[in-house]
């Protein structure tokens, strides 16, 4: 999986707004912007685009600014990659390493594909049960957490390897 940059950037925007989610005014572009050491028109291009998926909401005027849409255990890691990027389909990793040809030579029967799909759908999950609460932890307790979350899938798929 590749993250883009928007992916990454959207991500620490919209964790600013889940720590602020329990302030009584909204955060403003400035303030974001500010505390991420990014652009304030760049900044407000990736919240808007989170307020169109439905993840933060806008308020206009002097008092106004970004807050989360609902509470950080309600949006997920998954959510933010959704509405910033997208995951990768099998489809889109066979356009992209075709060799010399137009299509790849293993189109037909490809024992590639199910690895990437695989992993694609374990990512797409692991990001899917993660919430921005999560990431609001001292990294060591969340990192713990991930670890847990992570070894999880695999272990009741394997036969309990973990």
């Amino acid at each position: 999986m590749k993250i883009t940059a928007q992916e990454e950037y959207g991500l620490r925007l919209i964790l600013q707004l889940a720590r602020n989610s329990d302030q009584p005014t909204p955060t403003t572009v400035r303030e974001v912007a500010a505390k991420e050491g990014l652009s304030t028109a760049y900044t407000e291009k990736i919240l808007h685009q989170l307020v169109k998926a439905g993840l933060a909401e806008s308020t206009r005027g002097v008092r106004g600014g970004f807050r989360l849409k609902g509470r950080p255990d309600d949006v997920s890691v998954g959510d933010v990659v959704r509405a910033l990027g997208s995951f990768l389909t099998h489809a889109a990793i066979c356009q992209r390493f075709t060799g010399e040809e137009e299509r790849c030579v293993h189109n037909k029967n490809c024992g590639l594909r199910p690895v990437w799909s695989t992993v694609n759908l374990h990512i797409q999950r692991l990001l899917d049960n993660m919430p921005l609460a999560l990431l609001l932890q001292n990294e060591s307790d969340a990192r713990h957490q991930m670890v847990e979350m992570a070894a999880f899938p695999f272990a009741s798929e394997t036969g309990g390897i973990s």
